[in-house]
């Protein structure tokens, strides 16, 4: 069943990654350091209405997180984070990752992540960078750093010239400032590690980060 409800997806999002915005507001952006925590992490998020996830490849055990989460909770659609290389897209493909998301955009990853059968949500901070994107079919972009590169007047800025993206800010964002940034035409969705504090996931206080869940989750109105 995991292996059919996989590739039905990674078919989905392959066609219009634009879909993982139907499974919630927010998309956390998890830093894992040790295996043990995917699991009862993910799990967490789940419980708390956090489908969408996105696991950084930062930490050496990333990888083995993603497999462990792919595995053990089918609801959860676990995606690899920090997407620079084809290596990065192959071995996220491997582990079970239903989608990447890079910091930034080359057509040699665009390329990467379509050999490997891994829909991509790419990282853009400036004009060039979504000509790129676009010029390579893809239109829904992560803003990234959203708060260092220009934040909302950015984000406005860019629905001039590209009415047709779509972008998903991710960087510096907080519970507080999610609503502003949802609240523009061109943003579905948001990144945010304010769902999975480093302390929380040390601590194992899973009961906080479903709270915390539930808060993002709530944010679409």
């Amino acid at each position: 069943r995991r292996g059919r409800l996989h590739l039905a997806l990674t078919r989905t999002f392959m066609n219009n990654t634009l879909d993982l915005v139907s499974y919630g507001p927010v998309i956390p952006v998890i830093v894992l350091q040790r295996v043990e925590d995917a699991v009862p992490l993910a799990e967490a998020l789940v419980a708390g209405g956090v489908r969408v996830l996105e696991v950084t490849m930062r930490t050496p055990v990333a990888l083995q997180c993603i497999e462990a989460i792919a595995k053990a909770v089918p609801d959860a659609i676990v995606g690899a984070g920090t997407i620079r290389s084809a290596a990065d897209a192959q071995a996220a493909k491997n582990a079970g990752s239903v989608f990447g998301v890079s910091p930034g955009y080359t057509s040699e990853v665009g390329r990467a992540c379509q050999a490997a059968g891994l829909p991509l949500l790419p990282g853009v901070a400036t004009a060039s960078e979504v000509m790129a994107a676009q010029a390579d079919g893809l239109q829904f972009l992560k803003f990234f750093p959203a708060m260092q590169a220009g934040g909302i007047p950015m984000l406005k800025a860019l629905a001039g010239p590209f009415p047709d993206v779509v972008f998903c800010p991710t960087g510096g964002i907080s519970l507080q400032t999610a609503p502003d940034f949802l609240a523009l035409p061109n943003v579905k969705v948001c990144g945010g590690s304010w769902l999975t504090p480093a302390d929380a996931v040390e601590a194992g206080d899973w009961g906080r980060i479903t709270q915390l869940a539930k808060g993002a989750t709530a944010l679409r109105g």
